[in-house]
């Protein structure tokens, strides 16, 4: 199988950080839209899926860092929370589509994918409540933020993301995970 070298990795990761501070600009001009839509989320969870977890790692801890540096978003109160949260998602997408062959390139997307989505909110979450907000933050804050209003942001990630990496597999952009052997 034909892997995807360094060089293509590194560019790719680079895309997707510069997408982390571009996407959230055009996001942040609808009230609220951040939190709903997290616009953040996906270069960094398609980093993580496409280049693997030692790239989705950087991605997830770079984005939200120079956009907060570049735009002012996420605020400096958000951020430390939120890079533990996109980290996460970088580092465990990436981490599971090593690991996990079902055979099927839609099985490993979404395993990785749902995994890396609630193992970043769980790691979040409690780092707010451990750490950054200890003693004012409840499982109910939580829950609310992470999943509630969350939610059309997960339904579009769980959506275009596989479609996304379908794509970029079909352009030859990416090496193709399970190629047809001849029979």
């Amino acid at each position: 199988m034909m892997k995807l070298s360094y060089v293509k990795k590194a560019i790719l990761t680079a895309a997707c950080i510069a997408l982390c501070v571009v996407l959230p600009m055009a996001f942040h001009a609808i009230p609220n839209a951040g939190n709903i839509y997290c616009p953040m989320h996906m270069p960094v969870l398609l980093c993580g899926l496409v280049c693997g977890w030692p790239f989705g790692l950087l991605c997830g801890v770079a984005g939200p860092a120079l956009s907060s540096l570049f735009t002012g978003m996420p605020s400096m109160a958000y951020l430390p929370s939120m890079v533990i949260e996109l980290a996460a998602y970088g580092l465990i997408a990436g981490f599971l589509m090593q690991v996990i062959h079902t055979k099927k390139l839609l099985g490993d997307l979404y395993i990785s994918l749902i995994a890396a989505l609630l193992a970043g909110r769980i790691a979040a979450g409690a780092s707010r409540a451990l750490i950054f907000a200890a003693g004012s933050y409840s499982i109910g804050a939580w829950a609310t933020s992470y999943f509630v209003t969350a939610l059309p942001g997960l339904v579009i990630q769980l959506a275009l993301l596989p479609a996304i990496a379908f794509a970029l597999e079909k352009a030859r952009l990416i090496p193709v995970r399970y190629p047809k052997t001849a029979g």
